[in-house]
């Protein structure tokens, strides 16, 4: 019988932290990859997409001001109030698969992925800020690139 992964417990080994990373970065590729083919003001992430750009405005309502979504800021993110924040958010997606999976956000919308343009955040925080990027039209410029 398999027993279930607790990460709470489990050693950081370099091998899985290099597993995450490259899963990351392959996801950050694939999404680049769909912004330069289809207008991401066309693009559904996830099924919950409302769900999550209506809870995003609740619990942020700083973003409905399409002005906030244009650079992320990492500090703002994850000092103590902002983790608070993000963790109460997070929690509310507990059924999506990988929620709270690593993968990369870039900071800044006019950009591509790079090495200082881009932080690390929990899945559900990239679905968040990307759709709602996407729906005010402000990953629509990335097509053709």
């Amino acid at each position: 019988m398999a027993t279930k992964f607790d990460a709470e417990n489990a050693d950081n080994l370099e091998d899985i932290e290099k597993q995450f990373a490259v899963k990351a970065v392959m996801q950050a590729e694939t999404y680049w990859g769909l912004l330069t083919k289809i207008p991401g003001s066309k693009l559904k992430l996830t099924k919950y997409d409302d769900d999550i750009f209506e809870k995003l405005l609740e619990d942020f309502p700083e973003f409905k001001d399409p002005e906030n979504l244009k650079e992320i800021s990492e500090e703002k993110m994850k000092n103590k109030e902002g983790k608070e924040k993000w963790r109460n958010f997070c929690e509310k997606f507990k059924e999506i698969e990988d929620y709270n999976f690593g993968t990369l956000l870039r900071t800044k919308n006019t950009e591509e992925y790079t090495q200082f343009g881009t932080i690390f955040v929990v899945r559900i925080q990239f679905y968040a800020i990307e759709i709602a990027r996407n729906r005010y039209g402000l990953n629509d410029w990335a097509v053709g690139k």
